[in-house]
């Protein structure tokens, strides 16, 4: 029998590619007036209504990274409060809950982050997505996905050559998710440990090298990469 899944933040980019990629699933795109994350009544009803027995939480508050230093209330209601709603819910109506997080809660130092790795966010963003992580740890019937994914082609000119990441193009995790969607616990889901310039030069031979320095304040570690060794044994 095929899931019947509701995607929160269906506009967002990400959700956009999840349109495009999900024709042979039964996936349901809400708009926020009809499932609104900060109004558990609105997702109850719908979820009752729909018969949905699995939730891909992906509504939130991402970029741009400065909002969640500017303005903590929206990042604290979006990321921390929202998904705490959508826990509650999910647990309530006995839903699988899949919640989309972030490479950024590890520490970002050393890198090759497993799944069992100490947890110390980087920037706010990061804190955030980690508040979202607690409520959805409490529910036994979850997966909690920490994704480094970006935009095909890469958005930026330049990229950096002094830090690495792992990460993996939306069209990528967009297959991936469907192979996992029966697991629980905390899977990593990115590409393999590398420079981001030496990724992004891949799709794109003219982009230029830049440097991260260490003083910068931009909330960026010089190496968030993930080990994906978990990963790997689910889809092999």
């Amino acid at each position: 029998m095929k899931k019947k899944i509701v995607v929160t933040g269906g506009s967002g980019r990400f959700g956009r590619c999840l349109k495009d990629t999900s024709k042979n699933h039964k996936i349901l795109f809400p708009k926020k007036k009809i499932f609104n994350i900060l109004n558990p009544n609105s997702m109850r009803k719908y979820l009752r209504k729909t018969g949905a027995n699995v939730v891909i939480h992906l509504a939130g508050l991402s970029r741009p990274m400065s909002i969640h230093e500017k303005n903590i209330i929206k990042s604290i209601e979006l990321n921390i409060i929202g998904t705490a709603n959508v826990t509650k819910v999910c647990s309530e109506l006995n839903i699988k809950l899949i919640y989309f997080s972030t490479n950024y809660v590890y520490p970002g130092v050393k890198g090759n982050y497993s799944e069992l790795d100490n947890l110390f966010p980087v920037n706010n963003y990061a804190w955030s997505k980690l508040g979202g992580e607690c409520s959805v740890q409490l529910y036994k019937n979850s997966l909690i996905v920490r994704v480094c994914m970006t935009e095909k082609p890469f958005l930026h000119k330049e990229a950096f050559a002094n830090v690495k990441s792992s990460f993996m193009y939306h069209q990528d995790v967009a297959k991936i998710l469907f192979r996992i969607l029966n697991k629980t616990g905390v899977i990593n889901v990115g590409g393999k440990s590398q420079y981001i310039y030496d990724f992004a030069k891949k799709e794109n031979s003219n982009i230029k090298k830049s440097f991260l320095k260490k003083n910068a304040k931009i909330g960026m570690p010089f190496d968030s990469s993930m080990n994906i060794k978990k990963l790997k044994k689910i889809i092999k």
